[in-house]
């Protein structure tokens, strides 16, 4: 469940309310093209601006289109415990296969309050956890001693390293029998040389096959075609994801290629007449345009 292509979903919109009849139609279309898990609600589909109600809707929605056919891994994580927890149950209720928690932000916990948030979620909800380690967005990193520690835990099986550190990852990979995923495209493959097994991918929006082919080599242990993959993949998840903040230019991107509306919410504001050329651009010379 926690392997290969997983896909971080967009929330799409449609004058300022979600848009769930083009909701549907996504994960139909990952469905289609192999992708092997979906994970709503997360950085990429902008659940900090989405209402408890609205995301609560956006999993339940995606659970039900899925039907089954592939995983759900719920983003349900928070920076007050409580809220995860209610958001785990939440996401156990209506079918959903797993989780994703992330690290809590802003707060600045310390180790040990990491490791007690974590635990009071695993113990509260028979679910299987996706820790989601990315100090980049979050101020502080969530040490591998942790990650190990929090390893012990039935319930805690996965972790998305977004930390660029494969020193850290190696740790894990050596500390514990986590199953560690990238959460940056364009480090998918190095993460595997120490042990990833996949990604839960920006760029599998618009890309599910490509990112399924690098993940379905890396897996098979094909370096030599995972390299080819992540050869052609590399250039244009730098080039795309380098525009502005995420999920800003794979909305964009999706808006290009007729898939979804480029619509956000403040604080995030669509890219300016420059970055739109340079999209396109690259679009193009991958051949989606």
């Amino acid at each position: 469940m926690f392997t290969g292509s997983l896909v971080a979903l967009i929330t799409p919109f449609k004058d300022g309310q979600v848009d769930f009849a083009t909701l549907d139609k996504l994960v139909e279309f990952h469905i289609e093209n192999g992708t092997d898990g979906i994970v709503p609600v997360g950085t990429t589909g902008e659940s900090p601006t989405l209402s408890h109600i609205e995301h609560k809707k956006v999993v339940e929605a995606v659970v039900k289109a899925a039907a089954k056919q592939v995983p759900v891994i719920a983003g349900a994580g928070s920076n007050s415990t409580a809220e995860a927890i209610e958001l785990t149950k939440f996401a156990k209720e209506v079918g959903a296969d797993g989780t994703l928690q992330i690290v809590p932000y802003y707060n600045k916990p310390t180790q040990e309050g990491m490791y007690q948030h974590f635990k009071a979620i695993a113990e509260t909800v028979d679910l299987p956890i996706m820790l989601y380690n990315i100090p980049g967005r979050c101020v502080v990193n969530m040490e591998p001693e942790t990650i190990i520690r929090l390893s012990k835990l039935k319930n805690i099986v996965a972790v998305k390293e977004a930390t660029g550190k494969m020193d850290q990852a190696s740790a894990i990979a050596i500390g514990s029998d986590l199953t560690i995923v990238s959460g940056d495209d364009s480090l998918t493959l190095p993460l595997a040389a120490v042990g990833g097994k996949g990604v839960v991918s920006v760029v599998a929006n618009i890309v599910p096959k490509d990112t399924k082919a690098m993940t379905d080599a890396i897996l098979a242990g094909d370096f030599v075609t995972a390299r080819q993959w992540h050869d052609r993949l590399f250039s244009m998840s730098q080039a795309l994801l380098g525009l502005s903040t995420n999920p800003i230019p794979i909305k964009a991107a999706m808006a290009e290629l007729g898939m979804a509306s480029d619509e956000l919410r403040l604080p995030m504001v669509g890219l300016d007449d420059e970055k739109r050329k340079q999209l396109k651009k690259i679009l193009a010379d991958y051949g989606l345009l």
